[in-house]
């Protein structure tokens, strides 16, 4: 049990964690599209990100999966850009389409943002036998705390929207505009490290 908490623990951290907000401005342009009443498709966003992470981590803590971080630091606000952009360039259509656009950048991306964190989860399982478990752990974490960000940014939208009569487009558009300003501030950092 000990261990089951401390992998759902970094998984939750991983997350949460204001200094690597990447993750979380990633959830934010995800999920900014969507309002409570498609709860189903938020849950499948959140699930199938966490897929995505998931599949990159295994790959790579089995070895199977080497790729240049370097690469991949720059990939993953490079991520977070497309997907703002999508949303601004989509803001005035029917919801539906952009939607399903986020629930495929969730898991494709996802692939990549599993990648950026694959060199601490492989030091933290070490040379373990069983990898399995600990990722599955590690997963649940991700998905709690994916979960609880989402939540937030649907809290937040509804608040705004029925409170502040803030309509959806503007609430899309300018949630998505400062995202990518800070993935653009990501990306030119680092390049230029």
């Amino acid at each position: 049990m000990n261990d089951f908490i401390l992998y759902f623990k970094m998984g939750l951290t991983h997350v949460l964690d204001l200094k690597a907000y990447d993750h979380i401005l990633f959830l934010i342009v995800l999920a900014v599209v969507f309002s409570f009443n498609q709860w189903k498709k938020v849950l499948w966003l959140v699930t199938l990100f966490t897929l995505g992470h998931s599949v990159t981590l295994a790959l790579s803590a089995y070895g199977i999966l080497k790729i240049r971080m370097d690469l991949i630091e720059f990939l993953i606000p490079a991520t977070i850009f497309i997907t703002g952009v999508m949303n601004v360039l989509t803001a005035k259509k029917s919801s539906t389409g952009k939607e399903n656009i986020n629930l495929i950048f969730a898991v494709f991306f996802g692939l990549i943002h599993g990648l950026g964190f694959s060199n601490y989860f492989k030091m933290m399982v070490g040379r373990e036998e069983d990898k399995l478990f600990p990722l599955i752990e590690f997963a649940l974490g991700i998905e709690a705390a994916q979960i609880i960000i989402v939540l937030g940014i649907l809290i937040i939208g509804t608040i705004l929207q029925n409170f502040f009569r803030v309509t959806r487009r503007d609430w899309v558009l300018v949630c998505s505009s400062i995202v990518i300003g800070f993935s653009i501030q990501m990306m030119i950092d680092r390049v230029f490290w």
